[in-house]
């Protein structure tokens, strides 16, 4: 895990390219891909302090704050509960769970944020305090994040927590993604109220910085 503590700002335009298909590990790579970026090079303190600086924004807040409150006195049974409910939908036809969460604020300016950075951000969520889902840009596999690094290594760990997963290779756009995720805080407190989890187009990213852009 990589932890950071952030300053300053950074690359404020990132993007899209919402493929919806499994990144290829290592060894399974075809011949001639690219050799894999430096996660660490690329994901700087700087980058993840401009995409904090825009996600701890009012809506974010405000949404998370009640969605902990939503789910103050929930227990891992009801936690599972939603989550079933979730996959279950995202294989029907009637997706009334789905359909609110994306119709939320929060859901709204994510997918404004990943569509005006043309190219780079393929995928955003936001999680609230129990590591259910908040908002989103797109659908995600499941509702529930908690057993997952990009909760139990952002919010779990503290409010300056960072971690930067290993890039892996998508084989439809033949491009280098990278997640990186953060504990989300309450600007006024600085309490941890949340995490957000970001997949960045490495490949995009790789050239908008040869480029200097």
């Amino acid at each position: 895990m990589t932890r950071f503590h952030l300053v300053g700002s950074g690359i404020l335009a990132l993007g899209l390219g919402l493929s919806g298909t499994p990144c290829l590990a290592e060894d399974a790579l075809p011949p001639g891909t690219p050799p894999a970026p430096d996660a660490q090079a690329l994901i700087t303190p700087e980058v993840v302090a401009a995409v904090k600086t825009l996600l701890e924004q009012p809506v974010t807040v405000i949404s998370i704050n009640a969605s902990n409150a939503s789910h103050a006195s929930i227990d891992q049974a009801g936690i599972d509960k939603l989550d079933n409910e979730w996959k279950t939908e995202a294989k029907a036809e009637a997706q009334p769970l789905i359909a609110e969460l994306l119709s939320s604020p929060l859901s709204t300016y994510l997918l404004y944020l990943q569509s005006r950075s043309a190219g780079l951000y393929t995928e955003m969520f936001v999680m609230d305090d129990k590591g259910l889902n908040v908002g989103q840009g797109s659908v995600t596999s499941d509702y529930w994040q908690g057993d997952e690094a990009k909760y139990q290594k952002t919010f779990l760990v503290g409010p300056d927590a960072v971690f930067v997963d290993k890039p892996e290779f998508d084989g439809d756009t033949k491009t280098w993604r990278i997640q990186f995720d953060f504990t989300l805080t309450d600007p006024a407190s600085g309490k941890p109220i949340g995490a957000a989890a970001i997949e960045v187009n490495a490949t995009e990213l790789e050239r908008r910085k040869a480029l200097a852009m």
